[in-house]
């Protein structure tokens, strides 16, 4: 296995991409989320990259415009098609040798995948894929703060700190009051987003974190349909704990692996 980098064009500008080498004829294209590199929060994409290469599938992530050591503005996710249309061609034409692709994103990253309707691949792994509106409150909706409150009540060191007041009664009120006020309602980018996943013909699995609020409100923003929805209850947003790190990595490996 090796690692080289590569750069590459897009619309004028110059963007720079990582290639970990492999033998396989199946390949993962990482895409990233928000303003984040190539090599991911805490070099969890280069982690990732490296092992899955190590278990014999190259992989290949890069910066889009504006990020990282591309060229350009950052135009965000939604503007990033592409960029990621550019990705692919050059993770081709560098490993020919590759029939099959695997697109994996986190957040936006996952947003973008599902907006350009795969771009082509034959499958996506998508993780916590971001579904709020501009407009549109972060706060945790109603079905996640239900969802918290019962997995607070299950855990018996909860109950005692609520009953010995270590934990805020008025905080506890405010929370269900949003659980009766609230509604639940697909946002308009999770409209979109599953209007882009309908017009893609490969599999699609969604990874979502237990502990992630991005993730538990993809339950209210997105109406669920063909996808393989699977849950690490305990994990963080960037599945950073070794742990949830490797389960994210089999998920993803599993999916190459029926492409083979």
């Amino acid at each position: 296995m090796k690692r080289h980098h590569v750069t590459f064009s897009c619309e004028g500008e110059t963007l720079v991409g990582t290639l970990d080498t492999a033998d396989g004829e199946v390949g993962l294209l990482i895409v990233s989320g928000g303003s984040e590199p190539r090599s991911g929060a805490f070099g969890g994409h280069a982690s990732l990259a490296s092992r899955i290469a190590a278990r014999g599938f190259p992989v290949f992530r890069f910066d889009r415009r504006g990020v990282g050591d591309s060229s350009g503005t950052d135009a965000g996710f939604r503007q990033s098609q592409q960029d990621i249309r550019a990705a692919l061609a050059c993770f081709r034409g560098e490993f020919p040798a590759v029939r099959r692709i695997v697109a994996y994103g986190n957040c936006d990253g996952a947003a973008a995948l599902m907006l350009g309707e795969g771009f082509g691949v034959d499958a996506l792994a998508l993780a916590n894929p971001w579904t709020f509106d501009d407009a549109q409150s972060q706060d945790a909706p109603p079905d996640a703060i239900k969802a918290r409150y019962l997995q607070k009540l299950r855990n018996p060191r909860e109950v005692a700190r609520l009953l010995t007041g270590k934990i805020s009664i008025a905080g506890v009120a405010g929370g269900v009051r949003q659980i009766i006020a609230g509604k639940s309602t697909t946002s308009q980018l999770g409209q979109a987003l599953a209007d882009g996943i309908s017009a893609f013909h490969g599999d699609v699995q969604i990874m979502l974190a237990g502990r992630d609020r991005t993730a538990q409100a993809f339950h209210t923003n997105y109406p669920i349909g063909k996808e393989v929805v699977t849950v690490r209850e305990g994990a963080d947003h960037g599945f950073s704990e070794p742990s949830d790190h490797e389960w994210l990595e089999d998920q993803i490996v599993s999916m190459m692996k029926s492409l083979a």
